[in-house]
C-alpha cells in the first residue's frame, strides 16, 4: 500500500467519524445553521415579496407567537408564495412542529413550495394545493395555531371550522382586520370579539392589523 493510498484511507476514516452538520447544529456564534440559511435567503429576498405577502413585521409577529407558546401543530389558510409560511415553519422549527398551509393558485403554490426548498424549511411544510373552502373543514386536527389570510369574506367560516380543533391555549390569527370596508372583515371582528372562549386583540404591527385570539385554557393543552 503506497502512501498515497494510505493518505486517501485517513482522509475517508476522518470523513465517517466527523460529526455531521445537521440543521439544528449551532455554529460558532451559537446560531443554527438552519437560521443561518433561512436568514441568508430572507435577506437575497429583501423587497421582492408580491402576490398578496404578509409584510416583514406581521412575519415576524406570527414567528413570536409561535416560539413563545411553543405551538406545534399550525395551519396555515392562504399560502401566497410562502412568505408568512417561511416565518411560521422556521418557528416550528425551534419548536418541533409542522405546518399545514393551503394555496388555491397553481402559480403561486409551486413557487411557495420553490422558496420553501430554499429556505430549507421544507421538512417542516405540508403545502396543499386546493380550495380552502372545502379542505378547511375536512382537516382532522387538532392544531394549537392558525393564520387566516385567504379570501376575507370565508374569514368566519374558516374560524367556525377550524375552532373546535383548535386546543385550549391555542391561538387563531387572522390578516388585514383593520380593512374593516371589505367584505366579511366586521362580520368577523363581531364574531372573535363576542366569543365567550377567546381573548381577542388587535396587533398593529403593519398598516394591515392582524388579530390575535388566544383560546381559554378550559383544560390541559394538549
Amino acid at each position: 500500500m503506497n502512501n498515497r493510498t494510505i493518505s486517501l484511507l485517513a482522509i475517508l476514516l476522518l470523513l465517517c467519524i466527523a460529526p455531521a452538520h445537521t440543521q439544528d447544529t449551532p455554529t460558532a456564534n451559537g446560531e443554527r445553521f438552519i437560521d443561518k440559511r433561512v436568514r441568508s435567503f430572507m435577506e437575497s429576498h429583501r423587497g421582492r415579496w408580491r402576490d398578496m405577502n404578509v409584510p416583514e413585521s406581521d412575519g415576524r409577529m406570527l414567528y413570536d407567537i409561535i416560539v413563545k407558546n411553543g405551538y406545534r401543530r399550525a395551519l396555515e389558510i392562504g399560502t401566497s408564495t410562502g412568505f408568512s409560511g417561511i416565518w411560521i415553519a422556521w418557528a416550528l422549527s425551534r419548536t418541533g412542529g409542522k405546518l399545514i398551509t393551503i394555496e388555491i393558485d397553481e402559480r403561486r403554490h409551486r413557487r411557495a413550495l420553490e422558496n420553501f426548498r430554499e429556505a430549507g424549511l421544507d421538512e417542516f411544510v405540508d403545502a396543499r394545493l386546493g380550495d380552502a373552502h372545502n379542505l378547511v373543514p375536512e382537516l382532522e386536527g387538532p392544531f394549537d395555531f392558525v393564520f387566516s389570510d385567504a379570501d376575507k369574506e370565508w374569514y368566519t367560516r374558516y374560524f367556525t371550522a377550524v375552532y373546535p380543533k383548535l386546543v385550549p391555549g391555542g391561538c387563531f390569527t387572522a390578516h388585514n382586520v383593520l380593512n374593516t370596508g371589505q367584505p366579511g372583515i366586521s362580520e368577523f371582528m363581531a364574531c372573535i370579539e363576542a366569543h365567550r372562549e377567546l381573548e381577542t386583540s388587535v396587533i398593529r404591527s403593519s398598516g394591515s392589523g392582524i388579530s390575535v385570539s388566544y383560546r381559554e385554557k378550559t383544560a390541559e393543552k394538549r
